[in-house]
């Protein structure tokens, strides 16, 4: 896959309504064999693969707190996430 191709992808984004305009988001997108591909909004030339499995892991870590020291976000932020944790397939 090359990077026009990569343009052609689903890209969806993990952006909050009340983002300020101009601020960097996160995109995922699925690729070809099933590959999950990442960017930043405001760097869409700069893409990180990985595979579904890793991705599995990685969403099942979030959901049980693993990553919870990283973020400085209180319950009622949690409360204002979306349930989903797969991006959709084009």
């Amino acid at each position: 896959m090359t990077r026009l191709d990569w343009q052609e992808l689903d890209w969806q984004r993990a952006a909050p309504a009340d983002l300020p305009e101009g601020a960097a988001y996160l995109e995922v997108a699925v690729g070809p064999d099933d590959q999950i591909l990442m960017r930043e909004s405001n760097d869409p030339e700069t893409v990180v693969v990985t595979t579904r499995a890793k991705w599995d892991a990685f969403i099942k870590g979030v959901k049980a707190g693993e990553f919870d020291d990283f973020a400085d976000l209180t319950e009622d932020d949690f409360a204002d996430l979306t349930e989903t944790d797969e991006p959709a397939e084009k």
